[in-house]
């Protein structure tokens, strides 16, 4: 099968990129950095998918993974949501071959904390997704969205490299760990090949903190 990635140069995009190639499937990657990697069934497109003209020809993509973001950028609202809408828009149409449209939110989707255009940016994905979902489903296609807690990706250096902010991290983390960007993989794939029946719908995963213990921890000067 085609699968499109967005942010497929790294952290998460990446990993799952190379989970569907190792599965046989052909990878369209879209990112504004090169690829990550040189492999066969990759195909890279350098784009900013902020502007629709810029977003290659892709036929017949099975599965879309809206995974490209930026955190507390001078355009999250443009990268995160107003880019997710492009490529969607753009690979649903006209598309026979489609089974199935997976955004990666965040868990401040649904907790509201963190930077206040990034939290809003990914609330606005859930509500997008819903409204995608409800088209495509008379197509048997399904649409959901992963909001993901903690994971391990360059992103998140300013506090998986400080140990008192980690520490206070893991003060109000239940489970006492992060995701890596491979066990994300794990619930992408399972969401986008194994998944047939759950559709419209927005899985949180995050070690338990939001339920339990929601508290944001970040450097005071950058948090914007």
């Amino acid at each position: 099968m085609n699968i499109i990635i967005t942010g497929a140069s790294g952290g998460i995009g990446k990993a799952t990129a190379e989970r569907y190639l190792a599965l046989g499937h052909t990878v369209y990657g879209i990112d504004t950095a090169p690829a990550p990697f040189e492999r066969a069934g990759y195909i890279h497109f350098t784009a900013d998918i902020r502007n629709e003209n810029e977003l290659p020809e892709i036929r017949n993509a099975a599965v879309i993974f809206n995974n490209a973001g930026t955190q507390n950028s001078e355009d999250d609202i443009g990268n995160n949501l107003r880019g997710a809408i492009n490529v969607t828009e753009k690979y649903i149409r006209d598309n026979p071959a489609l089974k199935s449209i997976l955004f990666n939110a965040s868990a401040s989707a649904v907790s509201g904390q963190e930077f206040p255009l990034y939290a809003a940016s990914k609330a606005g994905l859930l509500g997008y997704m819903k409204n995608v979902a409800i088209r495509v489903a008379p197509r048997g296609v399904t649409c959901n969205a992963i909001s993901l807690g903690g994971v391990y990706t360059p992103l998140n250096d300013p506090v998986v490299n400080d140990l008192v902010l980690w520490g206070r991290i893991m003060d109000v983390t239940p489970m006492k760990k992060w995701m890596t960007s491979e066990e994300a993989a794990d619930w992408i794939l399972f969401l986008t090949l194994t998944n047939r029946s759950m559709s419209g719908q927005n899985l949180l995963i995050d070690n338990g903190e939001y339920d339990l213990r929601p508290t944001f921890v970040w450097p005071e000067e950058k948090q914007g």
